[in-house]
């Protein structure tokens, strides 16, 4: 992301369009540009120094009150100079004359620190560099070359300059936003999109209009979000390109959509009973409407968990930008929703496309200033914290998950090694107690995903990574290692329940030393009968908590197959990694 330094580079007083007769152009060294950058100076002690208040007004930004010079604001601008010789009804005549940031923008919200940046341009013409406390997220793997705070930021900046018409200011600001286009989520495009049709930047506006056109937003958040001119001319050059298919194709979709814009209406409508009776009249399901997606990026939380309470939805069901409804709520940042979805089972493991949890999701969304806030006694703790904390603790149950942040496109060591560690432990048991460990996979579905065998060496001159397509993509890999190491833990889980005497020998022999190499024989003789003898009191170990578990009746309820298990192997032959 372009640092404050390097905008500043390009803008000066010497630059401006303010500096004209009788200076010197920037072109040309000398004592006017020395006399210039102390003026520069001069000016910022108004900002900075408490000693240099000689303020005649203030504008209150989010409830606090900055001081301004009137002459040099409507020097600068002319929106100044003509909002600041009009009287000021908010202000008695002894006070000083005080104005609402909000009502001199009113269609768009501009904070603290993005404002004393545009403030301090108007005095000194260099911009400041990007407070970190709000243009960077709390993502520490995010290079913030395209995260929400980052976009939002220069967003406000946007909105700041051209509102207040420093024209020199917004074309700067206006190609930063440019380079953040084709970054950035469909999504985040959004805010972008919205200011250059407010500020009317036709360019950046038909920029961002071809992203979203290509994008695979659906038509619903669309409407949602844009303006009604945006958003019917991105209908059109959606349906040019849909040209080529079929009428009658075109005459099916249009049917089921219109069906499916109903059950959205009713949900926006918070009418649960004619959801229902909608439901009942069309083979539309509310997942072929992804109707829990709509409702937990729009609906109030009361009509989230109604929809949740009908069981009709599938809770981890992927819309067609590989989305579930957990990634959705992420991105709203709605507390009670996403303990919601997590109660009816929404899996905070599941991934989108580019490799982010909703945990992920929704660091990159979060400020350093909104989470770092101050928690203040009988007062409400920021939402942003609050949604953050509660996936991190849903993380924190499971210590398999904690591993490395999904958002990463490396694997990293630790999840390498904890894959080895669980697939030779349930190898272990696959060779100990075969049909038990049959059992408990299947309840973990973990035949379902691929072995992972990690990096071994082939005759010394190669290695490679087994079930590894090098045309996948880093995130998709991560991905599938991720939910192996999930299904693998549930096995181990399912296994200690079930089968808490098998389970608790394995415990023990995965901690011992000698099973590093357990082939009887290699070695001298008296480390082949030290093997011998380790052997046999294994064998003794595994068949007496067989028949402890066999005894105990763990099975019953398990599974409804014979509770008969294969006998131990007689050989133990496959090295085990000891961790």
């Amino acid at each position: 992301m372009e640092s404050g330094n390097e905008l500043s580079s390009s803008l000066s007083f010497a630059s401006s369009s303010y500096v004209s007769n009788g200076c010197s152009s920037p072109q040309e060294p000398g004592p006017n540009l020395d006399l210039l950058t102390n003026l520069s100076g001069n000016l910022e002690k108004l900002l900075l120094n408490p000693e240099y208040d000689y303020s005649d007004a203030e504008i209150v930004v989010e409830g606090i009150s900055v001081g301004v010079n009137r002459c040099i604001l409507a020097a600068r601008s002319q929106f100044f100079h003509e909002k600041l010789k009009k009287h000021n009804e908010n202000t008695s005549k002894d006070e000083k004359p005080k104005y609402l940031l909000k009502d001199l923008v009113p269609f768009a919200s501009i904070g603290y620190e993005v404002f004393l940046v545009f403030l301090n341009y108007l005095y000194t013409g260099k911009i400041k560099p990007s407070p970190p406390e709000v243009s960077t997220c709390v993502d520490n793997v995010c290079a913030h070359d395209a995260c929400r705070p980052a976009i939002n930021y220069f967003v406000e900046l946007m909105y700041a300059s051209s509102t207040f018409q420093i024209n020199e200011l917004a074309m700067v600001v206006e190609r930063r936003l440019v380079n953040f286009v084709d970054k950035a989520s469909p999504e985040d495009v959004i805010p972008i999109l919205l200011v250059a049709f407010h500020c009317s930047s036709n360019q950046l506006l038909e920029h961002c209009i071809q992203r979203v056109a290509r994008s695979d937003l659906d038509n619903a958040t669309l409407e949602k979000e844009l303006r009604h001119e945006v958003l019917t001319d991105i209908k059109t050059r959606r349906l040019k390109s849909r040209q080529e298919l079929e009428q009658d194709s075109i005459e099916v979709d249009s049917l089921s959509e219109k069906r499916i814009r109903r059950i959205l209406k009713a949900l926006e409508s918070d009418d649960i009973e004619l959801l229902k009776l909608l439901l009942e009249e069309s083979n539309v399901t509310l997942d072929d409407a992804c109707a829990l997606h709509y409702a937990a990026a729009y609906c109030n939380s009361k009509v989230v968990n109604e929809v949740l309470e009908l069981d009709l939805a599938d809770v981890n069901l992927q819309n067609s930008r590989g989305y579930n409804v957990l990634h959705v709520a992420a991105r709203r940042k709605e507390p009670s929703i996403i303990m919601g979805l997590l109660e009816k089972g929404a899996s905070f493991l599941n991934t989108t496309r580019d490799g982010n949890t909703a945990l992920s999701i929704c660091r990159r969304l979060t400020r350093p200033k909104d989470y770092n806030e101050p928690t203040k006694q009988g007062k409400e703790t920021n939402k942003d914290r609050i949604c953050i904390d509660i996936l991190e603790r849903e993380t924190n149950r499971n210590p398999m998950v904690g591993i490395m942040s999904s958002s990463s496109l490396v694997l990293a060591d630790e999840l390498l090694m904890r894959l080895l560690l669980f697939e030779n432990r349930v190898a272990l048991a696959r060779m100990l107690y075969p049909h038990e460990a049959k059992l408990a996979m299947e309840k973990a579905h973990a035949h379902l995903t691929l072995e992972f065998t990690g990096i071994s060496a082939t005759n010394g001159l190669s290695r490679n990574l087994r079930g590894v397509d090098l045309n996948e993509l880093p995130s998709e890999q991560v991905k599938r290692l991720q939910e192996r190491l999930c299904a693998l833990q549930k096995t181990v889980d399912t296994g200690r329940r079930f089968f808490p005497n098998c389970s608790e020998v394995l415990d023990r022999l995965l901690e011992d030393d000698m099973l590093d190499s357990l082939t009887l024989e290699r070695g001298t003789a008296e480390e082949q009968r030290l093997k011998k003898m380790r052997y046999t009191e294994l064998k003794d170990d595994v068949m007496k908590a067989f028949n402890k578990d066999k005894a105990e009746k763990y099975w019953e309820g398990f599974s409804a197959s014979s509770s008969s298990s294969s006998s131990p192997k007689t050989s133990v032959s496959h090295k085990i990694r000891k961790k």
